[in-house]
């Protein structure tokens, strides 16, 4: 096989690569939309309950977490931008800042969710079967929803600290960096998920 013909099955199996990840990207769209849709239904069945509800998260550690999540998915792009350059220095510190602010998010998320299982404020326990369905159903799809968001973020950052380690291996570099373009764009599904969780579960009342 000639230099020019291997380049040619190269470069189709990045734009097979990109396009199979823009596929996964979609599936991933319609999976959180359906469940902000039923989330808006229920919201619009039980306004009460869901505010009431909303009102025991805190916001501060929202915000918190929104800030850090915009700010880690700056920096997997500037990592990309590094990586074009063939910096790989730049490529690294900014993967490891990205995969430092995921981190920080997983911190918070803990601290938040014991807070409600130290209160009793989960699907099953005592104090929630003195509570109105209404509740129940928030509470559900908060933990459903935030979790599988969770999950999200730690498949995430798998994908980064692979990147990480084949960019100090110097198998992602200038001319091949379709795992880290893959990978930086599933971090903006995790970005752009949370900013629809946000406000969804957090502000509205």
């Amino acid at each position: 096989m000639s230099q020019h013909t291997a380049h040619i099955e190269e470069h189709r199996d990045d734009e097979a690569s990109k396009l199979g990840m823009w596929l996964f990207i979609f599936t991933e769209l319609l999976l959180f939309g359906g469940l902000f849709l039923v989330y808006s239904i229920f919201r619009m069945q039980y306004p009460v309950e869901f505010r009431e509800c909303s009102l025991e998260l805190s916001v501060t550690i929202g915000a918190i977490n929104t800030v850090v999540l915009l700010f880690s998915s700056m920096t997997v792009a500037m990592s990309m931008t590094a990586i074009q350059k063939n910096d790989m220095k730049k490529a690294l510190l900014y993967i490891g800042v990205t995969l430092f602010c995921a981190a920080i998010f997983l911190v918070n998320k803990y601290f938040e969710w014991s807070g409600k299982f130290h209160h009793g404020l989960y699907p099953g326990s005592e104090l929630m079967t003195h509570l109105d369905r209404g509740h129940h159903l928030y509470f559900s799809l908060y933990f459903f929803m935030t979790g599988l968001h969770a999950l999200h973020i730690i498949i995430g950052m798998t994908l980064l600290f692979v990147c990480y380690f084949k960019v100090r291996k110097n198998t992602i570099h200038s001319q091949d960096y379709v795992l880290l373009e893959n990978s930086a764009l599933y971090w903006h599904l995790v970005d752009l998920i949370w900013i629809f969780l946000f406000p969804l579960m957090y502000l509205i009342s």
